[in-house]
């Protein structure tokens, strides 16, 4: 491991612990808060979508977190999908039962993720990274980013994410993401900056 935290995949068993600081940590999201917020604005129901999404993620050991879960991050590695055709259908099921009318656009919304997604290099794609509130001011999260980036570089493969949040842009910015493209989403108009990182050379 690089860097100066403790990091390690997530096991099964840790399937709660990596909702519960996703949840949290994407709550006041300016794409994810509201797009989420007809899910009753309970976080056990957005813990329900979120769930859901990350359970396929871990079919990969690219799932990672800090001790007690302060931070995680979710990639998928290359050539991988974030979840199986059938965990991809009872999601679906999931997200029109929680969101009612809302999901239309929340659905219209993961169509326009797919559709910006490059296709064309094979690459590790961060999906989340997040941070728990109680652990917030800490730099987990980018101590945890540069620590899975340190791995990826290891295999001299690229990255690429979609940030929701344009105040986390320079964050990325600095452990080298570069802008790749961006769309806009049916939440306000919400704007959505898709990024990219080369791969190094060890």
């Amino acid at each position: 491991m690089s860097g100066s935290i403790e990091a390690r995949v997530a096991a099964a068993a840790d399937l709660e612990t990596v909702t519960g600081t996703i949840t949290f940590a994407f709550a006041e999201d300016p794409l994810w808060g509201p797009a989420m917020a007809n899910a009753r604005d309970r976080h056990d129901h957005r813990a329900d979508l979120w769930r859901g999404s990350l359970a396929g993620a871990m079919r990969y050991p690219w799932t990672w977190l800090t001790e007690g879960g302060g931070a995680v991050s979710v990639w998928i590695p290359p050539s991988g999908t974030e979840m199986s055709a059938e965990q991809e259908e009872r999601w679906l099921e999931l997200i029109r039962e929680r969101l009612g009318p809302g999901a239309d656009d929340f659905l219209e919304t993961l169509e326009r993720f797919a559709a910006a997604h490059p296709h064309n290099e094979p690459h590790y794609y961060l999906s989340l990274l997040g941070t728990h509130p109680e652990h917030r001011g800490r730099g987990l999260g980018m101590a945890l980013l540069a620590d899975n980036l340190a791995r990826i570089d290891a295999e001299a493969m690229p990255a690429y994410l979609e940030s929701t949040n344009p105040g986390n842009d320079h964050r990325y910015a600095s452990v080298g993401f570069q802008p790749f493209g961006s769309f806009a989403t049916p939440y306000d108009d919400h704007v959505v900056n898709t990024m990219w990182r080369p791969a190094r050379v060890p």
